[in-house]
């Protein structure tokens, strides 16, 4: 008997979009894999992990293998209590909230605070994963440019100005990065940080804050939070992808205590693994956190440098980019007339991948000439190969023009 096989209606929250980020990743190892926002496995503290495993499970394991866990949460909990003063943050008890991974702490706001419609404003160019939860979740999305010092607030001013003068539509939400921004590498100044979180109270809307990347500071210095000016009107995230693994899968967020309350309820998993809670618990407590971010950042300040070097000595002006002083990327802008799109099918035949530019831009903003470098996962020689397969892949594109 032959059935006649319909077309299934999938959800209208899974637009059709392509594969990127960590599914974006190599298969031939001969690729250098600029593509990657990877951490080096070299940063991972693998003694570390094997001892608070082995502790984890001696000494907590019935209870660190149940649902509700056991001491690790508290003591998860308390490190990023500690920590958070030196971003001017001093969170309660229930100001904050550990969850699985950054992403899920960004999907649980945008759930919280916006409804399908809603406006949400974000920088320009932007982290294509948030942006991919915005239109997944149905909201309208603005950007606003931004420049060697992070987000042009005086531009979104302006824009608050005129919605609220001609009656268009505010933004519930805005999203930014402001600690050496994925993928331009930008870091929000101190004045603009302090004007943000005015125009927040000011204009009624909440602040996302992703610092993925504060501890990646080449040289030590950090500025404060915008949550600090602003803490009924931000939720502050971060993440230990970064600074430890990221196959932990935690980060967190802290938030005004109505808004993590209200977080929870979409927290679907319960808790945060509270088995990997209770490892990470053991290795806070026990390990030179100071000597591990330097040792970290000594090595990707290195390739950093290493690739910076390398891009001035092979294209010399025919490109440019901002040198970040800290996190992992390079955002580099080519000649007119180059796509980056395009070129990236020559450097994958040629060694080397890469994020093009398109992936960061909401649709109608050009970004076909910027291409996002990770300078993070790849050894000092491995860079070497990787920006001479570059400087191949480009030499060919531009002689097909």
């Amino acid at each position: 008997m032959n059935r006649v096989t319909q077309q299934f209606a999938f959800s209208k929250r899974n637009p059709d979009l392509p594969i990127m980020g960590a599914a974006y990743a190599k298969t031939d190892p001969d690729i250098m894999p600029f593509a990657y926002g990877f951490p080096a496995p070299q940063a991972f503290p693998i003694a570390a992990f094997q001892e608070a495993s082995q502790s984890a499970l001696l000494l907590e394991g019935t209870r660190a293998l149940q649902y509700t866990g056991g001491p690790g949460q508290k003591r998860v909990q308390a490190w990023i209590a500690q920590r958070s003063p030196l971003r001017g943050i001093k969170p309660e008890e229930d100001q904050l909230i550990v969850t699985t991974g950054s992403m899920q702490a960004i999907d649980m706001v945008t759930r919280v605070l916006t409804d399908e419609g809603d406006e949400v404003w974000v920088e320009s160019p932007s982290f294509f994963g948030t942006i991919r939860s915005f239109i997944t979740n149905g909201l309208n999305i603005r950007s606003f440019p931004i420049d060697e010092d992070g987000l042009c607030v005086d531009e979104l001013e302006a824009a608050l100005q005129k919605a609220e003068q001609t009656g268009g539509k505010m933004p519930k939400l805005l999203y930014i990065m402001p600690n050496y921004q994925n993928p331009s590498g930008a870091t929000l100044s101190f004045a603009r940080r302090e004007k943000l979180a005015r125009l927040a109270l000011r204009y009624n809307f909440y602040i996302l804050e992703d610092d993925a990347y504060v501890d990646l500071s080449f040289s030590g210095e950090y500025l404060p939070s915008v949550y600090s000016f602003a803490p009924k009107r931000v939720v502050y995230i971060s993440t230990f992808s970064k600074i430890i693994a990221p196959g932990v899968r935690m980060g967190w967020a802290i938030a005004d205590s109505q808004v993590i309350e209200r977080m929870k309820l979409f927290k679907s998993d319960g808790y945060t693994s509270v088995f990997v809670q209770e490892v990470v618990g053991q290795m806070l407590q026990k390990m030179d956190y100071t000597a591990h971010m330097n040792r970290i950042n000594e090595m990707y300040r290195s390739r950093r440098d290493v690739m910076v070097t390398e891009l001035c000595r092979v294209f010399g002006d025919q490109i440019d980019f901002q040198v970040p002083d800290g996190g992992f990327f390079l955002w580099v802008r080519f000649p007119e007339g180059v796509n980056t799109t395009e070129m990236l099918t020559h450097a994958l035949e040629c060694g080397v991948s890469f994020l093009d530019g398109q992936n960061f831009y909401l649709e109608g903003v050009d970004g076909t000439r910027f291409a996002r470098l990770c300078y993070t996962y790849c050894d000092e020689e491995s860079i070497k190969k990787g920006v001479a397969a570059l400087h191949e892949a480009w030499r060919r594109s531009h002689s097909l023009r």
